[in-house]
This record gives C-alpha cells, structure tokens and sequence, in this order.
C-alpha cells in the first residue's frame, strides 16, 4: 500500500461530491420557484447535468492520489472506479425515475403528506403529475454515495452513510399506487437503518478507544502495535461491520430487503438495488483493506460463514417466492453474498475482481427492473409471478430481454453474470478462500432454478386474460434497457478492458 499523508484540502479532488450537492441545493431551489408543469424537465436536465459534470470531474483525476481534507477523505484508484460506476449506474437510474410516459404523472405520487385513501388520495393518484422532489433527493444520495466510498475516517463514513440514506427513505414512500405498502416500507426501512446506523456509531466509539482516533491509517497502526484492551477492537469491529452489512443486504441483516423493494416505486428499488449495493461494498473494501488488515484472521472466518448463510438465505427463499420484486430482492441478496467471497480474499485479484462484479450485476439489475416497469395492467405494475404465464407470447422482444437478464443472474456463459462469478471465485481461490468457492457454485445452482422457472412461465405457458400486456417503453426507458443489456453482453464477450481498469485501480492509499 502507498504510504500518502496530505493534510491539506484539495477541492480538485473533491469536485465530484461538491457538484452534486450543489445541484441537489439548486434542485431544492428550482421546487421552490419554478412552475410545476415546467418543473419536471427542468429537474431531469439538471439532475443529468451534474451526474455528467461530476463524471468528467472524476476522469480528470483519474491520476490523482491522495488524502485530503486533514485525512478525512482519500482519493485513491478504487474511490475514483467506484465514483466514476456510481454516477454511470445513478445515470441509468436517473433515466428510470425521469420516465413519465408509462403512467400519467408518472411513477411517484404528487403530495406524499395527503392522507392515503382520502378523496383528495384518489384525486391526485387520477390526474395530477408526480412530485419531482426525487430528483433532488436521488442527487443527495449519489453525493453520499461518493462520499461513503472516499470516506478515510470513520466519522465522515457515518456521515456520508446517514447522507445517502435518509433520501432513500423518502424516496421509498413516494409510490403513486399501492401506497400503503410503499410507506410501510420506508418505515421498515427508516427503523432499521436507524437501527444499523446505531451500530455503526457505537463501533466507532469503541474502535477510537482502542486506537485513539478514527482515521483508517490510525486504527492500521493501532491494530499492527496494540496499545489497549482487544476487546475494544473487536467489539469496535463488530459493530462497524453490522452497519455496514445491513446497507450490503447481507445475511442476517437482509430482513429490510424483500418488504422494501417489493414496496418501494421500481426505479427507487432499481437505485438501491444497483447503487447502494456499490457504495456498501465499497466502504466495506476500505474498511477491512486499510484499517483492519492486520486482524484478518480473525474476521476472515466470520465474514466467511456470513457470506455462505447469505448466499443460502438468498438461493433457497428465492425459489418460494410469488412476487417478481421479491424474487430480484433475493436474488440480490445472494449476489451481495458472492460479491462478499471476492472482498474476503483479501488481495488485489480480490478488490479487482470485486469491483468488476459491482459494475457488472448493476447494469444487469437495473435492466430487469426496467422491464419490470413495463409489465402493467390498469392497476399499475403486475409483479405477481402468475401474472407473467405466457407473456413471451404476447411481447417475445421483452420476454426474450428478460431471459437474457435472468439468465446472466444465473451465471450462464457469454454474460457478465459468468465472467463476474468466475473472477471473484477464481480471487477467492487465489486468496486460500476455497470452502467459500464451493458454497458460491453450490447456490448458483440452486439460484438458477427460480430464474428458470419464471423463464419456462414466459414462453411455455399460455397467456390468459388477466395476463398483463407491455407497455411500450418510452425514450429514457427504452435507453436504460439499452445500455444494461449491451453491458451485460458486453461484459460478458469482452470484458479485458474493464478488468484491466479495475486491476489499474486496485490499490489503496494509507
């Protein structure tokens, strides 16, 4: 690891998070003063303005390493590939949250604080545009997003993780239909996280008793020379380790997931599936790779089993699913599992590897839940799995796309779902992790049946009169389905350019 102690405040390397906040405070502003019929398209191009503007901030610093911000912040090779897989993966969300066509007024409700069922209820579910607060809630949280990864001391990761959670927690409750069910999941969501934030604190607290400090290069020293009681580490370690599997939806902390992205509007549950799942797991790398290195044999097997019961929680509740929701919802909790056997091989194949399959599973999810989207009825979404018989009948072009999705999730080769597991199993391997690789290759086989089943529903089935019809997607829809699916082609026929990237990137500062 490179040894770099810059004090300093460096703006250059904070640019990215300072964009996005500042279109987030523009954004606030633009719902204050701007007429609502114009306000939609005025929040879209700007949300999309500084996703773009803070993406070419990261390219330009593609270079750059250092700690900053008196040690707050580091902007290292994983921090600016995670950055940079964010603001392309909140891109593609953007498009979905910004699709207005499929419903009138859209996805989200226009007056979140009316009382549900009333008659003003009905009024504003019929006719009236949806609320587009979103936009600036979604660039709050891409902002904590790109903080939560670059995060070098352990205060400024709680503060970037309560900054891209509470807009989540909004923006769960602001479904238009089945309303009831979308705010029972913002407030699982809110308890829980709340919960796991706690947890996440209080370990802090404990780890700075031990090290006297809470910079990741000061607990690395503390943990190589310890000075205190190691039952603050651990304890410390513990605790930190629960908030931040919780955000991963990793076992026995995924409890929030399935009721959550089964309630939440579908291209909210496409951001959270795609993008949290990055800015946990990065925070995660950060954490065991530079602060706690020197116990790694002591986390390793914990960590371990819980990326076995994850991937078995996730594999096996999978199959008994009826919800389409629920069934991505597990799926993605034993994709987190997956991705944890690539963290825990605790080398640079391993955090390489790990990031591919970030990037990779994030274009593929926010594909499947795109299509998701255009599965209606005059109730809104038909996500009931019995409602899916026969649809490959009725629209073979999205019946085909979601086969292909699932089959990605299912690891078959020539997709990024394979190239994705065979790098962070093949890391695993490297880093002496084998018990791990032969749990992952045993529930992907138990994971492919749920995928294939929906798969024989689509086409071997007969469509029946209350099968739904697809609708026809709109432009933003229609370029979100675009670029996850190429991706995960691409990814899958050729992904050299991209693992040389995360390989280039795989190198922390200290």
């Amino acid at each position: 690891m490179e040894d770099l102690k810059l004090p300093g405040i460096d703006y250059g390397a904070l640019l990215p998070m300072l964009i996005l906040f500042g279109a987030a405070c523009v954004g606030i502003l633009v719902e204050v003063f701007t007429p609502r019929r114009s306000r939609n398209a005025i929040q879209l191009t700007l949300a999309f303005l500084a996703v773009a503007a803070a993406f070419v901030a990261v390219i330009v610093q593609h270079d750059t390493r250092k700690i900053t911000i008196g040690g707050a912040v580091a902007v290292d090779g994983p921090t600016l590939f995670l950055q940079g897989s964010l603001l392309v993966l909140g891109a593609v969300s953007l498009m979905l949250i910004g699709e207005r066509s499929l419903e009138r007024g859209g996805p989200f409700v226009s007056q979140a604080a009316i009382t549900v069922g009333s008659q003003k209820d009905l009024r504003q579910a019929g006719d009236q545009p949806g609320g587009t607060e979103v936009y600036p809630l979604t660039i709050f949280s891409l902002g904590g997003m790109l903080l939560f990864v670059a995060a070098n001391d352990l205060l400024t990761m709680f503060v970037a993780l309560e900054v891209l959670s509470l807009p989540l927690y909004l923006m769960c409750a602001l479904a238009r239909r089945r309303r009831l069910l979308s705010q029972e999941a913002a407030l699982k969501y809110f308890l829980l996280g709340s919960y796991a934030s706690a947890f996440f604190l209080f370990g802090v607290a404990l780890i700075y008793g031990f090290s006297g400090g809470i910079q990741l290069g000061q607990v690395h020293d503390a943990v190589v020379d310890p000075q205190r009681s190691q039952v603050l580490l651990y304890g410390g370690l513990a605790l930190v380790a629960i908030g931040l599997l919780f955000k991963a939806a990793l076992a026995p902390f995924h409890v929030w997931t399935p009721d959550v992205y089964q309630g939440a509007p579908t291209p909210i549950t496409a951001l959270m599936a795609a993008c949290t799942k990055v800015a946990a797991f990065g925070a995660l790398l950060r954490i065991l790779y530079v602060a706690f290195d020197g116990v790694r044999w002591d986390f390793q097997p914990v960590l371990g089993t819980i990326a076995v019961l994850t991937m078995l929680v996730g594999a096996v509740l999978a199959v008994t699913q009826t919800d389409m929701k629920r069934l991505l919802a597990y799926s993605s909790i034993a994709n987190a599992g997956y991705v944890l056997v690539g963290v825990l091989a605790l080398n640079e194949e391993g955090l390489s590897s790990t990031m591919f399959y970030l990037v990779a599973y994030g274009f593929s999810v926010l594909a499947a839940f795109g299509i998701v989207t255009l599965v209606r009825d005059a109730d809104g979404e038909a996500t009931h799995l019995s409602r899916w018989a026969g649809l490959g009948r009725k629209s073979p072009l999205f019946a085909a796309t979601f086969t292909f999705i699932l089959l990605a999730f299912a690891g078959i080769p020539l997709t990024s779902g394979f190239t994705s597991k065979f790098a962070v199993f093949g890391a695993a391997i490297e880093g002496g992790q084998t018990w791990l690789v032969i749990f992952g290759v045993i529930t992907s086989m138990l994971l492919a049946f749920p995928y294939l089943r929906v798969v024989v529903m689509l086409w071997l089935s007969e469509p029946s009169e209350t099968t739904p019809t697809v609708s026809i997607p709109g432009f933003l829809t229609s370029a979100a389905l675009v670029i996850g699916v190429v991706a995960t082609v691409a990814l899958g026929v050729v992904p050299a350019p991209l693992i040389d990237l995360t390989r280039d990137a795989a190198q922390f500062v200290r």
